[in-house]
């Protein structure tokens, strides 16, 4: 009796075993991180479908795009926009009997606009920025824009601090800026030094070179090489940054992009035939520019970071890093001071709070 009592303890033992080397595709209380994976379901759950779901709603929705472009007249800032979006967009030409005139001040103007592509529709709106740069004595011309930038991000923040607040805000945040450096094959202006060190720490910035056609390709290779040493001695970020990357796949495509930046762009919106195709050019008596062949200029690299690629992720950087950034400064300067959310003013490059009591 006792040896089968033996046996049956031991057989005992080994179904427990078994059953302890072959779990259920359950999550324990000690391991709440498991993954379970598509081959340790039972059947089809169907997860899958929340993509479909959230295209579905983003399709009817549509999303908001806000780009803004700032530099010296006559870089072609305009045409670049109509390139990259391929319709009429900018400022200069929605605007009819527009004339060309140089503004004795910085003043900001935006232009938006419905753009649908295969179901998908886009809010589009391009803020240009007239007079930047173009007077003899440009100190602090970039203070209108520092504070359109802010005054955009207080708007979010007092809609989304609402007690009845919209189901969606509106979004008018700068989402990127297109910074436009003139062909002259030098170092960086003390003027492009500066805005880029004031406005990288509040919104993204893309430095480009302006009309690269009027540059050799020995001389754009100097050029953009003196410009990241100019970048980096001044502490000037540039998007992409480095430290927003968030794993080695997404290092390994933005490294390839800051290896080209600035990018040497050339815009047209005009057509030309080339080996019997219609391409976006610009003609000279030595032949034709081609915009998007990467052999003539980068304007396709700009438009792929830009729109094809990075265009999510740049609205995901102003939303959870400059607007964050934002959005806790100044709550801690209200709740320090006991204040109420009040209008900000500028005085030397520095926002003030007007103080306001709540009682």
């Amino acid at each position: 009796m006792e040896e089968e009592k033996e046996v049956m303890e031991e057989m005992e033992v080994e179904e427990r075993v078994v059953e302890i080397e072959h779990p259920l595709p359950c999550l324990s209380e000690s391991d709440t991180q498991g993954i379970i994976k598509g081959r340790d379901l039972f059947g089809y759950v169907g997860i899958e479908a929340v993509l479909d779901q959230m295209r579905r709603k983003t399709m009817k929705a549509g999303f908001e795009f806000n780009i803004m472009v700032v530099g010296q007249s006559g870089l072609g800032k305009s045409t670049l926009v109509n390139t990259l979006f391929k319709s009429k967009v900018s400022r200069k030409s929605c605007t009819p009997n527009y004339e060309e005139q140089i503004s004795k001040t910085v003043h900001l103007q935006s232009v938006s606009h419905i753009i649908e592509e295969k179901g998908v529709k886009m809010k589009l709106t391009v803020i240009d920025t007239p007079g930047f740069g173009d007077q003899i004595n440009n100190e602090n011309c970039w203070e209108p824009i520092v504070q359109y930038v802010n005054e955009q991000y207080e708007k979010y923040l007092k809609e989304e601090l609402n007690v009845n607040r919209k189901k969606r805000i509106p979004d008018s945040r700068v989402h990127g800026c297109v910074y436009f450096l003139p062909a002259t094959g030098h170092w960086l202006r003390p003027i492009d030094v500066e805005f880029m060190r004031r406005l990288g720490k509040i919104v993204s910035i893309v430095p480009v070179i302006a009309k690269a056609d009027t540059l050799t390709l020995e001389e754009r290779l100097e050029f953009k090489q003196r410009i990241r040493q100019d970048l980096q001695a001044n502490g000037i970020r540039v998007y992409p940054q480095k430290e927003y990357d968030e794993d080695a796949e997404d290092r390994i495509l933005n490294d390839k992009i800051r290896e080209n930046i600035p990018f040497a762009v050339v815009g047209t919106d005009k057509e030309h035939q080339v080996n019997g195709n219609k391409v976006l050019g610009r003609k000279t008596k030595w032949g034709i520019i081609e915009v998007e062949n990467v052999a003539h200029c980068e304007f396709a690299h700009l438009r792929d970071l830009l729109i094809r690629s990075h265009l999510q992720d740049l609205k995901d950087v102003t939303h959870n890093i400059h607007y964050e950034t934002y959005r806790v400064k100044r709550l801690n300067e209200s709740n320090a001071n006991g204040l109420a959310l009040s209008p900000l003013t500028l005085e030397n490059g520095h926002y003030i709070q007007e103080e306001r009591s709540t009682f």
